[in-house]
């Protein structure tokens, strides 16, 4: 990459998002992407352009706005291309992660079995990065993938990395840890002096560190429940929406959700398939959808879905996307998962809401808190 500026729409066309979905993640990681003042006009550079790249990267690999603003949060912006493909690997979506599991989630270390590995991975006193301290942890705990990406039920929390939030929170309150600079922490002499205690005193700090509770958690989880009740309540509202709105909305969620620039079908003579993203400007790659406004208790059957399936054939389409306000039979989801020559997405009505409420779709902001946190190149020498 050169030290050209670009444009943000410049820029969104190398990484291959139409100018709207680019203006969309630009907005959302505006603290991550730097940028330069040239003539009056914000723009960007090369920097600008690797991290945006990364983030489509991530976005391919099965990952929402929401899950990875998270995972920065925890990890940092990666500083070059191997730290990119690691993360990537890392945190890749696979389908036997979405099902929360309680004989997994009770595999993964508790806060407070994490606390001493924590401090003992950083004893030496030199400054290490929060996703170097956490790369540490899954090896020293021998944590396989499922117990690594296991999300906390009904929500996008990945278990694992929330404990790892905690711990890091606790320590660094007691002052046992310092943050030197953005995520990159190392032992206080407290630290130290806690590891040379005996086992009887270690443990009754680490219950003690254990009650110590992140604010953000409790905020979090209050918004959480707030997250959960709107979905309903959106819920009921598609459900007795027009069948032509729950069309144009189905559409319009799919083009915000960055697939690609959408439109409604024909509403006659539709060949059963209710619109189409284009994910390039020339349409030469195209996702179908199918639409149904269905009532809680009726379900979408094997041989709706599988019509569905027929219609893609008609059309020579390779990938759709199935979305109602009911539910799927297991009959649906097993021939859904077992198509070959195809990719199906059944999105049911609790699914639905929820991605409707992450991506701003028939929703407005009520109240907005931001939460600060300290500059710290605003204290570095010029």
């Amino acid at each position: 990459m050169n030290n050209e500026l670009l444009t943000k729409t410049k820029m969104s066309e190398i990484v291959g998002w139409s100018e709207a979905n680019g203006r969309r993640w630009v907005k959302h990681f505006k603290d991550c992407i730097p940028t330069v003042t040239s003539k009056n006009k914000v723009m960007y550079t090369s920097e600008s352009l690797r991290i945006m790249m990364f983030l489509k990267k991530m976005n391919e690999a099965g990952l929402t706005i929401p899950e990875i603003k998270k995972i920065i949060d925890i990890e940092g912006i990666p500083k070059n291309e191997k730290e990119e493909l690691r993360l990537i690997e890392k945190y890749r979506q696979d389908p036997i992660h979405n099902e929360f599991d309680e004989k997994i989630k009770g595999t993964i270390p508790s806060t407070g079995e994490m606390m001493i590995p924590y401090l003992e991975i950083i004893k030496d006193g030199e400054a290490y990065s929060a996703s170097e301290i956490t790369e540490e942890l899954v090896e020293y705990f021998k944590l396989g993938e499922e117990q690594r990406l296991m999300k906390y039920e009904n929500t996008s929390d990945i278990i694992f990395l929330s404990r790892v939030r905690s711990v890091r929170y606790s320590l660094k309150k007691e002052n046992y840890i310092e943050e030197v600079n953005k995520l990159t922490y190392k032992i206080t002499n407290e630290g130290k002096e806690l590891l040379n205690e005996s086992s009887s005193e270690i443990k009754e700090e680490i219950e003690e560190l254990e009650k110590v509770v992140d604010p953000l958690t409790i905020v979090k989880e209050k918004l959480t429940d707030l997250t959960n009740e709107l979905a309903d309540n959106l819920l009921k509202q598609l459900r007795n929406v027009h069948w032509v709105k729950f069309e144009d909305i189905v559409v319009e969620l799919l083009t915000e959700m960055g697939y690609g620039d959408g439109q409604v079908t024909q509403r006659t003579n539709d060949e059963g398939l209710d619109g189409v993203i284009k994910e390039d400007k020339l349409g030469l790659d195209n996702i179908y959808v199918q639409a149904k406004r269905y009532a809680a208790n009726n379900s979408v059957g094997r041989d709706v879905v599988q019509s569905f399936s027929g219609a893609l054939d008609g059309k020579g389409a390779r990938k759709g996307v199935f979305i109602t306000t009911s539910y799927f039979t297991e009959g649906a989801k097993k021939y859904a998962e077992r198509l070959e020559s195809k990719k199906i997405i059944l999105i049911d009505g609790i699914e639905l809401s929820k991605l409707m409420v992450a991506h701003n779709v028939g929703v407005d902001i009520n109240h907005t808190f931001v939460v600060k946190a300290i500059d710290y190149d605003y204290f570095k020498d010029e």
